[in-house]
């Protein structure tokens, strides 16, 4: 028998409340209860870490469309979920990113960095991409096999790109890191949104101010002439730095170590990309479908009612597009659960979809192709380290290995 949707009300009864999905420990997901999800409640309502309940949207059809719905907005972590006598946003500091601009702002700030984000910039970039592959996976191959991935390379190789061509210094690491990892680790609490918004905030502040002093050939430091210049807000340029702080290179590092994983541990598929090269292009595509990277923590808020599978999202309602779900949806993609490096015509939702996909898509792309291409070049017999397992958060709905022993 079918189960009943949760979310649904029957006659008088309490609306049903699943618990949040996570997947099976020990593993990257996406969680199991997805594929059964998309077959019987595509649409389930379901309790958040932090005291509060979202809907769970998980068929790709119901994803590539909220992603892009206008009656959708992103609160930021000080805003969501609010509290009785917490008092509002306005009563305390907010951290406000591209994510949560919309209007005259969004637009303003997107077509400010459409050419230093754009594809063809970024491909006069590769070069110097590579370069920093190579300083970080030389020192990892200096220090000896079997080495940790995670640590040696996919962690930093990101961060150390993000850093270069933003404008943040490599060097403060240590300072933003902790913070980021409580951000993007999973759903915050109202009181630890809080205390992120103020040190995040703080950190920004003082590195805009020092690039005003002493400017650089980046990113930032382009934002904040534009911000002198009266196209942008001071508020934008801090926005645009609190994205890349936020989401400006995890995501990446996610993806590069669940993909090394996934290739690794696959049926030859570490030697198949190794020794056909003309593969790369798709399948870097197919990594970013198959890897599950965030398995369900885009929060968006209804500003009015709809109804989506019979449900009704009230105003006010978070939801909760999956697209680690949608980019395994069996409607739409062929044996959805295989990593195929031959796949081809992916329209995969890894970036997002609308106004606000991802403004990084390209740069992303770069770093994961970059990183593959340096890691088959310099270890072209990589393979798990023998009796070593890799470690994983298993209370994190971000799903990638804390660590990734290797041997060459």
């Amino acid at each position: 028998m079918t189960p009943q949707c949760p979310g649904a009300r029957a006659s008088g009864a309490e609306t049903e409340v699943l618990d949040f999905p996570l997947p099976q420990p020990g593993t990257m997901g996406p969680p199991e209860k997805c594929a059964q999800l998309r077959r019987s409640c595509p649409m389930a309502r379901v309790r958040m870490p932090m005291d509060a309940t979202a809907w769970y949207a998980t068929r790709y059809e119901d994803v590539r469309e909220l992603f892009a719905d206008p009656r959708l907005i992103r609160p930021s972590i000080s805003d969501w979920p609010s509290r009785p006598g917490q008092g509002t946003a306005e009563d305390g500091p907010r951290l406000v990113t591209i994510a949560e601009l919309d209007g005259p702002r969004h637009a303003a700030l997107r077509r400010a960095l459409a050419q230093p984000f754009s594809s063809r910039s970024v491909r006069s970039h590769l070069p110097r991409i590579r370069r920093l592959a190579e300083h970080l996976l030389e020192a990892f191959q200096e220090r000896g096999s079997p080495g940790d991935l995670v640590a040696g390379f996919t962690e930093p190789f990101p961060l150390l790109v993000m850093c270069d061509l933003v404008g943040i210094p490599f060097e403060d690491r240590d300072r933003f890191l902790p913070l980021l990892d409580a951000a993007l680790g999973g759903m915050v609490t109202a009181e630890e949104g809080h205390r992120l918004t103020v040190l995040l905030g703080e950190y920004m502040a003082g590195l805009i101010a020092r690039k005003r002093k002493r400017p650089g050939e980046d990113v930032l430091t382009r934002l904040i002439r534009a911000g002198d210049d009266g196209a942008l807000t001071p508020d934008d340029v801090m926005a645009f730095g609190l994205s890349m702080l936020t989401v400006g290179f995890g995501i990446s590092s996610f993806c590069l170590a669940d993909s090394v994983h996934t290739l690794l541990h696959g049926p030859d598929q570490w030697a198949q990309l190794r020794d056909h090269r003309e593969l790369m292009p798709g399948a870097v595509e197919e990594c970013l479908r198959f890897m599950p990277v965030m398995n369900g923590t885009v929060i968006l808020l209804a500003t009015e009612d709809f109804d989506v599978h019979g449900q009704t999202v009230r105003t006010g309602d978070a939801v909760i597009p999956v697209p680690a779900s949608a980019n395994r949806d069996e409607r739409v993609f062929a044996d959805a659960d295989r990593l195929d490096l031959r796949r081809t015509a992916n329209g995969h939702l890894a970036f997002g979809r609308g106004t606000h996909n991802c403004l990084g898509a390209h740069l992303a792309r770069a770093e994961v192709t970059v990183g593959l291409e340096a890691l088959l070049d310099r270890f072209p017999r990589l393979h798990p380290a023998e009796g070593q397992e890799p470690l994983w958060d298993d209370e994190s709905v971000t799903k990638s290995p804390l660590s990734l022993p290797v041997s060459w």
